[in-house]
């Protein structure tokens, strides 16, 4: 590759990144927020370094990982306030299938979408955060006629989840190229290495 080329290829990926790999929270209570995690947001708990001589949790799920960090000084964690969407937070998209066909231990498997009714989709977890009695704010984000729901609500610790509908959403690179939208954005074409599959 010419100089001129690697100049390139690092402006747009300079650390050479593939994907996000996990998210990690310090939090009160291990138990609770692995409970939360699993039981309500759909991860699995997977086995951490033997190294490690700290409490904590791994967990794996839609392609990322949670790593819950226990506090040495819980009462030292900020305490839940008001849900602002404003907030820092981590999302992840819902599956797109009539409400009728949803399982329980799927509803919150977030995927790419299956292009079926989106509302009966959101509408299915506002039913799901009702029936386990977890608060939560709507909100709908709308422009150049697209419209996303979102519907924010806290971990036991105040972390900020959001669940959307956002594979309608494109995305638009503020100079040059195409855009793109969110269930279809291929790595190659923002110019990032595609991830090896076997």
């Amino acid at each position: 590759m010419s100089f001129l080329g690697k100049m390139k290829e690092n402006a747009v990926n300079p650390l050479r990144l593939t994907s996000l790999n996990h998210v990690s929270l310090l939090c009160r209570s291990l138990e609770e927020s692995m409970n939360f995690y699993q039981k309500v947001l759909g991860f699995f708990p997977v086995r951490r370094p033997e190294s490690l001589d700290f409490e904590g949790a791994w967990l794996f799920g839609h392609g990322i990982g949670i790593h819950l960090l226990g506090s040495t000084e819980p009462e030292k964690l900020p305490k839940k306030t008001a849900i602002n969407s404003k907030d820092n937070h981590i999302s992840f998209q819902v599956i797109f299938s009539p409400l009728s066909s949803l399982k329980p231990e799927t509803l919150f498997r977030c995927t790419e979408a299956l292009y079926s009714s989106k509302c009966e989709s959101m509408a299915a977890v506002e039913k799901k955060l009702d029936e386990m009695e977890i608060e939560y704010v709507r909100e709908i984000v709308e422009g150049r006629g697209i419209k996303v729901d979102q519907i924010f609500f806290h971990d036991p610790d105040g972390f900020m989840i959001e669940i959307c509908n956002c594979d309608s959403l494109p995305v638009v690179p503020l100079v040059g190229g195409l855009a793109q939208y969110c269930a279809k954005v291929k790595l190659h074409q923002m110019g990032q290495p595609q991830p090896q599959t076997n």
